[in-house]
């Protein structure tokens, strides 16, 4: 392992802001498949979501300068996506395409079908798949957001509340809001 992949992301964007514009790429290498995750969990589009990661970081490397090198660099770069696909969000709403919230298998890992399972189980589970992703899609963005956060980026509540600028105990409340509202959803 090269010692300039045990560095920290903080210490790698200080070589950035020094300027060794090559050791952004670590940083790329590091947050691209999270960064796609995240994008895809928000903006439900996979050939948009790749250009828009790409624009994340784009300007990330374009504002390192401005990154506090004392804080956290993994909610400063998600702070750029969401600001990213939240404008995405806003141009892409007059079309209001119908497109898939997030992937059942990375949500409900532990529900797996056999082959000597029934064709009346697959229709049953593919249902729930259904209901799951619209009801989802249902939910208003100040709640779902927290949410991907939460239980797909595997944020605490401090990062989240760093991420959407809002008080940690909002985290906390909009979490319990967006699950009771996803619970109401799929129960009904």
């Amino acid at each position: 392992m090269d010692a300039r992949d045990e560095q920290n992301d903080e210490q790698i964007a200080a070589r950035v802001q020094k300027g060794d514009m090559e050791a952004f790429q670590i940083l790329v290498e590091r947050y691209d498949q999270k960064m796609g995750r995240y994008a895809r969990r928000f903006l439900f589009d996979g050939d948009d979501s790749k250009d828009l990661v790409q624009e994340v970081f784009i300007k990330a490397y374009v504002n390192i300068r401005g990154f506090d090198i004392t804080r956290r660099f993994s909610p400063w770069l998600y702070r750029i996506a969401h600001n990213e696909f939240v404008n995405a969000l806003k141009k892409k709403k007059k079309e209001r395409a119908n497109v898939s919230l997030f992937d059942f298998d990375v949500l409900f890992p532990h529900i797996r079908l056999t082959a000597s399972e029934t064709a009346d189980t697959d229709i049953k589970q593919h249902e729930l798949k259904e209901v799951l992703e619209t009801s989802l899609g249902k939910i208003p963005q100040k709640y779902r957001e927290p949410l991907v956060l939460y239980y797909f980026e595997e944020m605490n509540y401090k990062e989240i509340a760093d991420v959407l600028r809002i008080p940690v105990s909002t985290v906390g409340v909009r979490l319990q809001r967006g699950k009771v509202m996803l619970k109401k959803l799929v129960t009904n």
